[in-house]
C-alpha cells in the first residue's frame, strides 16, 4: 500500500493511502505544490483510504438504497447520503464512487471504479479533512486570491464576483511575487496580532482571454499539444479548442465560463509562476475591472464584507456532507485585522501591460 503525508505550513496532517499508486500520487501532485505532501508508512491521525473495488462500492451503494438518503450536490455531482450516529455513507448517483466516512476513527473510506475518478476523490476530500482541521484551530476561509513577497509579506485582493481577483493575482505572480491562491485563502490573526494566511490547494481555472492578454495561450496550447495532460476537471470542449487554436470564450448552459484547468506544479513549469506555501497579509487590493476604462488608482472604502467569507451559507461548491467542520467561529477579530491594514482600489482594463502598471503602483502604496 502507497501512502503520502499531506501537511500545512501550520501543521495540519492528513494522509493518503492506496492500494492504487496513482491515488498517493495524485495527492501529492494536487495538494503538494501549495502543501507539504511526503511519501510515509505510518499510517494514523485522519485518513483517507481509497481504492478500486467495486465489490465494496455496491455494497455501499445498496446501504445508501436501504437507509434514508437525501441528494446533495457536492463538486457538480449528485450524492446521496445517509447518515447514522457516527458513520455517513455516500454514493454518486450513476455509483461510480461511494464513500463511508467513521467520525470515531476520523477515517474517510472512498471506493470506485475509475482509477482517475478515485484520485479526485481522495485529494479533494483530503483537502475536506485539513480545511476541517484549520477551522477547528481557528482559522478561516476568504474567498481572495493573494501573492507573496520573498519575505512572506502578503497582498490579498478581495472584491465581489467578477472585480479581478484572478486577473491581479496572475499579474502580480507574472511579474514576480510568488502566486498563494487564486481564489481561497485560509486566514488567522496570530498571538502578535499578525494575519497569518494559508493556501487553499486546488486547480487553476483562467479563461481564454486572460491567458492571451498575458501571453499565455499559445505556451499553453503548446504544451497540450506536445501530449501533456491538463486537469481532468477541464472540459472536452475547452481541450478541443485549445488543440484547434481558438481563443473565443466557450459558455455552459448556465451562463458560466468554461475554463482552461492547469495542475498547481504547471503554474509553474508552463507560466513560469513559483507558489508560496504561507504569509502575512500587509495589505489589501480593491479591483476593478471596466472594459475601455483607463486604469488608475481610486479610492475605495469597501473593507471587509460578510460574502467575503466561505461558510455553511456561502459554500456553494463543497458542502459539509460528513460533517467534518466545527461549528462557525467569531470572525469580528479577523475582520477588524483585516480592515486595519493599508488598502488601494484600482481601476483595471483588459490591457495587460497597462493594468500592470496600475498594480506596480497599487501595491507600492501599500508598501510592499
Amino acid at each position: 500500500m502507497g501512502a503520502v503525508r499531506i501537511t500545512t505550513a501550520d501543521g495540519q496532517a492528513v494522509t493518503v493511502a492506496s492500494q492504487t499508486d496513482t491515488v498517493p500520487a495524485w495527492a501529492q501532485r494536487y495538494l503538494g505544490g501549495w502543501w507539504n505532501a511526503e511519501p510515509t508508512t505510518e499510517l494514523h491521525g485522519p485518513s483517507v483510504f481509497a481504492d478500486l473495488d467495486e465489490t465494496k462500492l455496491l455494497a455501499l451503494a445498496a446501504a445508501v438504497e436501504q437507509g434514508d438518503a437525501e441528494t446533495v450536490e457536492y463538486a457538480g455531482a449528485h450524492l446521496l447520503v445517509v447518515r447514522d450516529g457516527q458513520m455517513v455513507t455516500a454514493v454518486q448517483e450513476d455509483r461510480s464512487l461511494a464513500y463511508r466516512w467513521d467520525e470515531n476513527l476520523r477515517m474517510l473510506r472512498i471506493v470506485g471504479t475509475d482509477e482517475t475518478d478515485l484520485a479526485t476523490a481522495a485529494a479533494r476530500l483530503a483537502r475536506e479533512l485539513v480545511r476541517a482541521h484549520l477551522l477547528a484551530d481557528g482559522w478561516f476561509i476568504l474567498h481572495a486570491s493573494a501573492v507573496t513577497g520573498a519575505d512572506g509579506a502578503t497582498i490579498l485582493t478581495l472584491g465581489d464576483k467578477g472585480a479581478g481577483k484572478t486577473t491581479t493575482s496572475l499579474a502580480l505572480a507574472r511579474a514576480g511575487w510568488r502566486l498563494l491562491a487564486n481564489d481561497r485563502i485560509f486566514a488567522r490573526v496570530d498571538e502578535h496580532g499578525v494575519v497569518r494566511v494559508l493556501p487553499w490547494p486546488s486547480a487553476a481555472a483562467y479563461g481564454f482571454g486572460l491567458l492571451e492578454a498575458h501571453d499565455l495561450y499559445e505556451v499553453v496550447r503548446t504544451r497540450l499539444a506536445s501530449g501533456e495532460q491538463m486537469h481532468p476537471t477541464q472540459h472536452q470542449k475547452v481541450t478541443d479548442a485549445l488543440l484547434a487554436g481558438r481563443r473565443e470564450p466557450l459558455w455552459k448552459a448556465n451562463g458560466k465560463e468554461l475554463k482552461p484547468q492547469l495542475w498547481p506544479d504547471q503554474l509553474t513549469s508552463w507560466l513560469s509562476m513559483p507558489l508560496a506555501a504561507e504569509g502575512h497579509a500587509v495589505g489589501v487590493l480593491y479591483p476593478q475591472i471596466t472594459a475601455g476604462a483607463e486604469p488608475r488608482l481610486i479610492e475605495s472604502d469597501r473593507g471587509v464584507q460578510p460574502g467575503d467569507f466561505f461558510d455553511e451559507t456561502t459554500e456553494d461548491r463543497y458542502p459539509d456532507i460528513f460533517g467534518l467542520l466545527p461549528a462557525p467561529g467569531d470572525r469580528t477579530l479577523l475582520t477588524e485585522h483585516l480592515d486595519a491594514l493599508l488598502h488601494q482600489g484600482l481601476v483595471m482594463n483588459h490591457d495587460a501591460a497597462a493594468n500592470a502598471a496600475v498594480l506596480k503602483e497599487a501595491v507600492a502604496r501599500l508598501g510592499a
